[in-house]
């Protein structure tokens, strides 16, 4: 289901702490980082924090520019972005600034958590998600009940830790301070837990005072029918290269991209590249590697077209093609129409072949648009 994009944000000591064990909140970052934090804030619909961030910071979460605000209310949207908690128990405390600042407020909790704060008094709409918390669950209510499309997370680190492990951030804002904490009781940002192999892709650097911020994108493919975050990066990716098809009035304009396990790209290619007018996208990439490359038989290969089932200009179509080379998970944006094979079934030859098709509606208006002209 659509979820939002999911940029977390976080600010670290040197060894990797949020905090110390002070009484007072660690500031980690100075005034000209705290105006960037403000200005991310001011460009979402909603941000999320846990119940232990709000138990241990009594956290506001507040877009502090009056100018910011004035910006938000000009384009319509409310002057804060909604803000977003998350406990099991519902066991909050009903003073906390959290619930008495800043605009509207929602607590995602477990059924029997949302009779505990409805007890309480909670100053919240409160949305319960089952016997047990669950992130695609949420996600998915954010995106469709409260339209939020841009969710920024602040912590803490057990949240950070879940989402990362379950694929779902799109994005990590990390601001490194150049001071150490050391003490093993203090928290850390990411826990334990199944991480994604591979290195994350380096967005942007930037010195700010004597902070450094680093933003990431994931990059591994998700596994089976779970879409990671990573998917959507990777398939608009395939989306963008059908714009450098020739255009054509007989065939479809479509990108691919060919990407292993550990997130590392092996190949791309578009509908008629290198002047072939025969050529398909998937056809493309995959002469690019060699077939007896292992990495191929735990990749993931992303076409904007769902790879084609029947085709007249050679032996064997793409969905063939891709299953003779080993692949086993295949993404697309957009189903094949009846334009120029009636009935085609790319996605039922491949899961009769042993592959995992994922299909992501919310790209294929993009998808779409280099092909307009044939529908």
């Amino acid at each position: 289901m659509p979820h939002p994009y999911v940029l977390l944000s976080a600010a670290v000591s040197l060894d990797g702490y949020l905090d110390d064990t002070g009484p007072e909140r660690l500031l980690l970052s100075g005034p000209a980082d705290f105006d960037r934090v403000d200005e991310v804030r001011a460009s979402v619909d909603a941000i999320l924090v846990g119940a232990g961030t709000i138990r241990a910071d009594n956290p506001r979460l507040l877009v502090n520019s009056e100018e910011r605000r004035a910006a938000r209310t000009a384009a319509g949207l409310p002057e804060y972005p909604l803000k977003v908690t998350v406990s099991g128990t519902g066991d909050l405390d009903p003073e906390a600034r959290f619930w008495h600042t800043g605009g509207e407020k929602v607590l995602y909790t477990t059924d029997q958590g949302a009779e505990r704060a409805r007890a309480l008094g909670l100053a919240t709409d409160v949305v319960p998600l089952g016997a047990d918390l669950d992130w695609r669950r949420l996600l998915t209510h954010l995106h469709d009940v409260r339209g939020v499309r841009r969710l920024m997370v602040e912590g803490g680190g057990l949240i950070h830790t879940q989402l990362l492990t379950q694929g779902l951030a799109d994005e990590l804002q990390l601001v490194l301070a150049p001071l150490f904490v050391g003490d093993p009781k203090a928290p850390r940002l990411f826990g334990p837990g199944g991480y994604q192999g591979g290195r994350l892709r380096l967005l942007e650097t930037r010195r700010i005072e004597d902070v450094v911020l680093m933003r990431y994108e994931p990059t591994a493919p998700g596994t089976g029918a779970l879409a990671a975050a990573a998917d959507h990066h990777w398939l608009a990716l395939a989306c963008e290269l059908a714009d450098l098809c020739p255009p054509s009035d007989t065939a479809f304009s479509v990108g691919a991209v060919v990407v292993a396990a550990d997130g590392t790209e092996l190949a791309r290619g578009h509908s008629r590249e290198g002047g072939d007018p025969l050529a398909h996208a998937e056809e493309a990439a995959l002469a690019k590697l060699d077939p007896s490359d292992p990495r191929l038989a735990g990749a993931t290969v992303y076409s904007s077209l769902e790879p084609c089932a029947r085709r007249a200009s050679r032996p064997a179509p793409c969905a063939r093609l891709l299953l003779d080379a080993g692949v086993r998970r295949v993404v697309t944006a957009w189903r094949e129409p009846d334009t120029f094979v009636r009935g085609a079934d790319g996605s039922g030859v491949l899961a009769a072949g042993g592959a995992e098709v994922v299909v992501l509606p919310e790209h294929e208006q993009r998808a779409e648009a280099p092909n307009r002209h044939l529908l």
